[in-house]
């Protein structure tokens, strides 16, 4: 409940839009792993997107889904439907007798904080958020870790490249739901475009967000692609030719408008896009990733060798935990300059010379 009124909290300040494969055979390594970890049991929930998302749930089930193959431990997944199934699912797990349990997404704080105070000694993981009382305050939990990106830098780089490829000076983004796990990639965003802006003597437009005001345009869930679509077209109606959508699968919606329209690109987020939608993998400009499978997969890793930590876990362009995909088919199409500028503002973020901020930033 407290998540939710959270959300709700938000999005009043904020301006809601609708626009079967065999296994391979094991090595004696992976066979000893799996005869020593089988009685670990590693259990993951979904948020509503589900784990076939092309976007994050999906990044953590292959997380996951390393975990078993390498350490040979038992795992389990739930999908969730609707954000009622939340804390019924958690509790499913915790029945089953999971060593650790992982929720992916921010809308699962609730239900990873209940069963952690409930279960001491049972292990906690979150994707996308950190954990607070019932005034937001932030709280930490011995068996409760925070799996927490700052995407914000990696969405500057791709605000950069979204302005320096638009060929009408006008690019855009929205998100599903006002969160700050998807608000700082529209944060990065803007400041990415604003920075190309003041490079070059450019005045490219930002449709969709407000970082000054943390207003912007909002589908209100992230399930419904017609809901992705519509916005996107709204967008393109007013000459946008680049948009960036943070609503996992409801950013499908908009590679659908941008395919249609023929001549519109799309940025996509969590994963690389090029891979994992190969039907729009020729409008994706780039994408930017967070290392969610890697996060899940370490966070498992050292809870079957007995060094589970409940440290907040933060991924940035430094440490390896988000990043710019490659622009893939567009490889020939970026100019030099722009992707050695890229490059280099990657550089100097990486140094430590420039800091990309957001409200909602980790670090």
């Amino acid at each position: 409940m407290k998540k939710i009124i959270r959300v709700a909290a938000l999005g009043g300040a904020l301006a809601l839009t609708l626009a079967a494969c065999g296994s391979a055979p094991e090595d004696d390594a992976t066979a000893s792993a799996g005869a020593e970890n089988a009685d670990f049991k590693a259990c993951m929930v979904s948020d509503e997107g589900g784990f076939d998302d092309k976007s994050f749930n999906q990044s953590g089930a292959e997380g996951l889904e390393r975990a078993k193959s390498e350490l040979g431990i038992t795992t389990a997944l739930v999908e969730s439907q609707d954000v009622t199934d939340f804390g019924p699912n958690v509790t499913n797990l915790v029945t089953q007798g999971c060593n650790l349990v992982i929720g992916v997404g921010f809308m699962l704080e609730d239900a990873i904080e209940e069963a952690a105070i409930a279960n001491p000694d049972i292990e906690f993981a979150l994707v996308d958020s950190g954990f607070s009382d019932a005034d937001f305050n932030p709280v930490t939990y011995d068996n409760a870790k925070p799996l927490l990106f700052d995407t914000q830098e990696a969405a500057y780089l791709a605000g950069y490249a979204a302005a320096g490829m638009s060929t009408t000076g006008k690019v855009a983004t929205f998100g599903g739901i006002a969160l700050p796990s998807v608000t700082i990639f529209m944060d990065g965003y803007v400041d990415g475009v604003a920075k190309y802006n003041e490079d070059n003597g450019t005045a490219v437009e930002v449709f969709g967000w407000d970082k000054a005001t943390q207003t912007g345009s909002f589908t209100g869930d992230f399930s419904n692609q017609a809901n992705g679509q519509n916005l996107a077209k709204g967008f393109i109606d007013q000459g946008v030719d680049v948009i960036m959508p943070v609503a996992g699968p409801v950013g499908l919606g908009a590679a659908a408008a941008a395919k249609e329209a023929g001549d519109v690109m799309i940025i996509g987020v969590d994963a690389d896009w090029f891979e994992t939608a190969p039907d729009y993998s020729s409008l994706i400009l780039t994408s930017v990733i967070k290392e969610i499978g890697q996060a899940v997969f370490d966070t498992v890793d050292q809870a079957v060798a007995g060094e589970y930590s409940s440290e907040a876990y933060v991924g940035t362009l430094a440490n390896g935990g988000i990043g710019l995909a490659p622009f893939h088919d567009f490889e020939g199409k970026v100019p030099t300059e722009l992707a050695d500028a890229i490059e280099a503002l990657k550089a100097e973020i990486i140094a430590g010379d420039l800091s990309v901020d957001s409200p909602s930033a980790n670090s």
